[in-house]
């Protein structure tokens, strides 16, 4: 009954999702009508850069008049939301009158947070185009303080529902009355034997702040207070080394940049390790305090909980992947023999191995080869996805101000927006088309679900994007003949696989090695984290692989480890994308129906059981074997196309 904030979709950075993530999206539901402006171009404040104005086509920027014309609009809706609140809390000490009643209550509950996710994804929409406006950052300000003096509007909703006697809610389950609302509410009463009394969730609720403070203060430590200085870069030249520079060091043909932002890097992160390790040693207790509070096993289970996916899921993920440790090493084999080293390091990574095969497309060819890398989804997709173009879901240009990376982002009274910082690159397409799955997914279940049941799983946000993604691999590997461009295809899917099932899955693992020591009372000083990451990280990399021993602090700069067991989804997301992607290349319409039952399916089933409806059974070991025995042929092929 929490308030959903409606936050932009995780995205992959190619090889390995090493820096912050926004969590996954609030889909949207049917789409209100676009303006079609005719892409006349205008000049926009918004639009500075070095203080001048830049020419951008309207018809390259999001329409978010679609929302609310005016901002006279957006405050006349934000005042209603206290109302709304209010309204719902009517029927506080009367959910067991009757099933009409807890109905009532319900729809009472919805129409709050649905408004509140509107006001909410237009404001930070705002923001987000322009992040020096202090207007834009005002309403998100605004919308988040009014949100906060509401927490405990809902608190007492789950424990009074909870303890309606059992004799009772049977008897309203099965009035028609609650027909709409029977999954929900199941759900909710399994969650009974890990529901506290009503004063203790509102203690925990105020204390909500107070125990995010190890994750705040890794956050403002790592973006804002650190400082990497200057490294020589590609120029020869002087050039700041910062979070978003150094995935372009490691690109770098040179070996000795590599090297220097590597070490560069890594070493302030260990000069502050000790830091590092009492917030992330603070964040895994608050999972295994919460865990114990709540009477789970342990903190895994508690993560998994509410996907109702077994602990043996992400066991087997991990199990899976060490045995098919091989293909990994047989891929760091090639690499150090096109590179020509007796031994890789860490840095050796996301250099491609055929550098010269960099092409640049502009936004319009980058939208044809999406389009055409999705036509096996068939005329449907293909006219529903001409929306994101006509009705402007997408904002294009790179400009200074605009939020950076790329989300898809929306709720489910407003098109499933997406922001990029297209320039030009084969990655950006990649992007472009892996943003496009996440809004197409949130469309089709907001078309299809009630509002109720249309917010999709985390556990399975990445799926429909990474789908995509294979896609348009398939396509431009099927439509060329240059050698050097099908090797660094090849490349990209390798290293998609490599950093999305078998980091990902290297990091699970860590993860949990964590939670295990602190339930056994095991304090995570940074000695014991730099060991054990080091043990892992040479595991996973094999005998071609020697680290510097820098690697073993690693684990100071990854924000997904404050998560709560999270990046497990990445590889079994990954997984029955390489699943699903081949289903609709096969071109059998059974198929194609079955995933468009996953897009459709929102909340309306169990994860499991909706993977499981669309062709891709991860309770079982078999799509990660399956995923990596198609890593492991695409390295070999890889392997004959370079004559290695």
């Amino acid at each position: 009954a929490d308030l959903k904030y409606p936050a932009p979709a995780p995205c992959r950075s190619g090889g390995g999702l090493e820096e912050g993530e926004a969590p996954p999206p609030i889909p949207t539901r049917k789409q209100p009508e676009g303006i079609d402006r005719g892409g006349e171009e205008v000049y926009l404040d918004k639009n500075r850069v070095e203080g001048e104005m830049v020419k951008v086509s309207e018809k390259q920027t999001w329409d978010l008049e679609a929302i609310y014309p005016n901002a006279a609009a957006w405050e006349k809706d934000f005042e209603r939301i206290r109302p709304l609140a209010e309204t719902f809390l009517t029927f506080r000490g009367k959910l067991a009158e009757g099933a009409a009643t807890l109905r009532r209550a319900i729809e009472a509950l919805d129409d709050f947070e649905r408004l509140g996710e509107k006001v909410y994804v237009y404001a930070h929409l705002r923001s987000d185009e322009n992040t020096a406006d202090n207007a834009n950052r005002s309403r998100v300000d605004r919308v988040e303080t009014l949100f906060a003096s509401l927490a405990e509007t809902s608190a007492w909703f789950d424990p009074e529902i909870m303890a309606i006697p059992e004799e009772t809610m049977n008897r309203f389950l099965d009035d028609p009355e609650l027909t709409l609302y029977r999954r929900s509410l199941v759900e909710l009463l399994r969650e009974k034997p890990h529901t506290l009394s009503e004063p203790e969730e509102r203690l925990l609720g105020t204390l909500g702040d107070v125990l995010s403070n190890p994750s705040k203060t890794f956050g403002i430590l790592n973006d804002a207070d650190l400082e990497f200085g200057r490294i020589k870069g590609d120029s020869g030249k002087s050039e700041a080394l910062t979070h978003g520079s150094y995935r372009r060091f490691l690109e770098s043909a040179d070996r000795e940049v590599r090297k220097r932002a590597f070490r560069k890097m890594f070493s302030t992160y260990s000069k502050f390790r000790n830091t590092f390790s009492c917030t992330l040693d603070g964040a895994v207790k608050k999972h295994v305090a919460s865990a114990k509070i709540r009477h789970y096993p342990s903190a895994l289970e508690q993560a998994l909980f509410s996907d109702n996916v077994p602990a043996e899921v992400y066991r087997n993920l991990i199990s899976a992947v060490h045995g098919k440790l091989d293909g990994f090493y047989d891929y760091m084999k090639l690499r150090r023999e096109v590179m020509g080293l007796e031994k890789l390091d860490m840095y050796d990574m996301y250099n491609p191995l055929v550098p010269s095969c960099r092409r640049e497309y502009s936004f319009a060819d980058a939208v044809k080869l999406v389009k055409k890398a999705l036509i096996p989804l068939g005329e449907e997709y293909a006219k529903n996805l001409d929306l994101a173009f006509s009705q402007r879901w997408v904002d294009v240009p790179e400009r200074k101000g605009k939020r950076s990376g790329a989300y898809s982002g929306g709720c489910y009274d407003t098109f499933p927006y997406l922001l990029l910082n297209y320039n030009g690159t084969l990655n950006d397409v990649f992007t472009l088309i892996h943003e496009l799955g996440h809004s197409m997914h949130s469309f089709y279940s907001n078309q299809t679900q009630h509002y109720h049941y249309a917010d999709y799983s985390i556990f399975v946000a990445e799926v429909a994007s990474t789908t995509n993604e294979i896609q348009l691999f398939e396509s431009l590997l099927a439509n060329t003949k240059e050698r050097d461009f099908r090797c660094y295809l090849l490349g990209h899917l390798a290293d998609e696989i490599r950093g999305t099932i078998y980091r990902q899955t290297m990091f699970a693992e860590f993860e949990l090695m964590m939670h295990e020591l602190s339930e056994q009372g095991v304090p995570l000083s940074a000695d014991v984290l730099n060991e054990k990451y080091c043990e892992l990280n040479k595991l996973y990399y094999g005998p071609d692989v020697e680290a510097d021993k820098l690697i073993s602090v690693e684990w100071s700069r990854i924000p997904h480890f404050y998560y709560n067991f999270y990046v497990y989804k990445y590889a079994t997301g990954m997984s029955a994308a390489i699943q699903l992607a081949e289903n609709l290349l096969s071109g059998d319409p059974a198929k194609r129906e079955a995933y468009f039952g996953f897009l459709k399916a929102g909340d309306s089933k169990d994860v499991l059981d909706i993977m499981r409806d669309a062709g891709v059974d991860l309770s079982t070991p078999a799509p990660v074997n399956a995923a990596l025995d198609r890593f492991h042929a695409t390295v070999k092929q890889l392997r004959k196309e370079l004559g290695k």
